[in-house]
């Protein structure tokens, strides 16, 4: 069966009747193509590595969504500060911006996960598994036979155990490793609720992987269409020399252009598009296999390479490309100001999270000759290790008495690492000392006597004709 021919009036991968068109991208070699496997292959250790990895006795990326405590690189974060996630995620997304502003989509072919996955792992299996392109081909057409039926079991059933083993790696980071090595040993019914997960998971790769692929970059995937609107004339893509290529002909015809119509360059394309057709097509992704299968083509003709190569539109028309234009100084500018603020935000994260707040109930009680007040005291120990913290409290009143606390008004407490305390705070004053509302100021200390985080909360009484408010010293 013949390929079929792309058009640029309608998507490759869709035939006439609206049926799926099933690409059979052909292998090929070269600079780009080994270079995207090195990043690819390095890109999957670090998805497989990084659960493994210790750093301050938690592993590097974990997002303990239970506790609600996320560790991020040896960052802990609780569900306070969330709020820095706002200032990464626009600095992440202005970045992309940016990159894409001055190298097209690059996200596309060398790191996002759907082209990683599919090219490295899913793809390679299925070459070792039916062959090349034209043997892939040849055994979609042939009738079932049991040989045929044994490759087919065979394939899926790998694609099904790679499904599964990135779908486990993923719920990983969520509930750590050995919770999730003591999972696999547990019955499903034990948790059920990760277990339909994973199993929900593991059927989305295996549907995506195994027979959706290169549709979702097309129909699913907002970040090609997002494209259009983000780069311009000057912005470096995958494309075609017109004007070396054209007129195509055979080697050794008169005033042909280099181009030999060899469609090598279509033979690779994983989205099955034709390069040569010219402008930002929707469906490249810019694997840049076209440009290592003309280059070949090129070297065997004694031709120079880069007939298909990375450039701008200018620079294919003949003119020079720029690099500073607006649309890349104002990315930029918000790229850094994202990045600079989430940086110095995060200087700014303190090992302790402390937090006092007034019990339910009256506001204020009445024990003979004193005045009550019940706050709830809550800290959070950030640090993998025990620490032990002291609470210092201060006030207008020198008769504040805080029960449990020593002469000098102070409370120890030792909270185990990645934990937290939750106890009740009582402060009492004589009746007859109060004189209006006034503030309790609690400051937490280390074991160094560092200043870690400081809370007022006001000490409240009976209302009386000329209290005045004041404040902690």
């Amino acid at each position: 069966m013949k390929p079929k021919a792309p058009s640029r009036d309608s998507v490759t991968t869709i035939n006439e009747d609206g049926s799926r068109y099933i690409v059979h991208p052909s292998d090929v070699s070269g600079r780009f193509a080994l270079l995207r496997r090195l990043v690819g292959w390095l890109l999957i250790a670090v998805y497989v590595l990084l659960p493994w990895i210790p750093i301050n006795g938690a592993p590097a990326v974990f997002l303990n969504v239970a506790e609600r405590r996320f560790h991020l690189l040896g960052l802990t974060l609780v569900a306070q500060d969330l709020w820095l996630l706002f200032f990464c995620i626009t600095g992440l997304g202005f970045t992309l911006f940016f990159t894409t502003a001055l190298l097209g989509r690059i996200w596309c072919g060398w790191a996002c996960p759907q082209t990683v996955f599919l090219d490295m792992v899913f793809r390679r299996v299925e070459r070792l598994i039916d062959g090349d392109a034209p043997a892939r081909r040849r055994l979609e057409n042939a009738p079932w036979t049991p040989a045929k039926v044994f490759q087919r079991a065979l394939k899926h059933g790998i694609f099904l155990a790679c499904s599964l083993a990135v779908a486990h790696i993923f719920i990983s980071y969520f509930v750590s490793l050995p919770k999730l090595y003591a999972m696999m040993h547990s019955a499903p019914a034990q948790n059920w609720g990760v277990f339909v997960f994973v199993m929900a998971l593991s059927g989305i790769l295996y549907f995506n992987f195994a027979w959706f692929r290169e549709q979702f970059c097309i129909v699913m995937c907002p970040y090609g269409r997002l494209q259009s609107a983000l780069v311009d004339d000057d912005t470096i893509n995958v494309g075609y020399d017109e004007r070396r290529g054209e007129p195509r002909g055979k080697p050794g015809s008169a005033n042909a252009g280099d181009c030999i119509d060899c469609r090598r360059c279509v033979q690779v394309c994983p989205t099955g598009i034709d390069i040569r057709q010219g402008g930002l097509q929707l469906e490249c992704i810019a694997c840049t296999a076209c440009i290592d299968a003309c280059d070949q083509v090129m070297t065997r003709l004694h031709r120079p390479r880069g007939l298909v190569r990375y450039d701008s539109l200018s620079a294919f028309g003949g003119k020079k490309r720029r690099i500073l234009r607006p649309r890349t100084v104002v990315y930029a500018v918000l790229m850094l100001i994202g990045g600079s603020v989430f940086s110095f935000a995060i200087t700014k994260v303190k090992p302790v999270t402390f937090s006092i707040l007034r019990m339910p109930g009256a506001p204020y009680y009445r024990d003979g000759e004193e005045l009550r007040n019940n706050y709830f005291l809550r800290l959070i120990n950030k640090r993998v290790e025990t620490g032990a913290f002291e609470i210092e409290i201060v006030s207008s009143e020198p008769g504040l008495h805080i029960a449990g606390a020593d002469a000098n008004g102070r409370l120890t407490v030792a909270v185990p690492g990645n934990q937290e305390i939750q106890t009740p705070v009582v402060a009492q004053l004589p009746k007859s000392e109060f004189d209006g509302q006034f503030d309790i100021r609690m400051t937490v200390h280390d074991q160094t006597g560092s200043v870690l985080v400081s809370r007022t909360i006001p000490f409240l009484g009976p209302f009386r004709q000329g209290n005045t408010q004041r404040g902690a010293p």
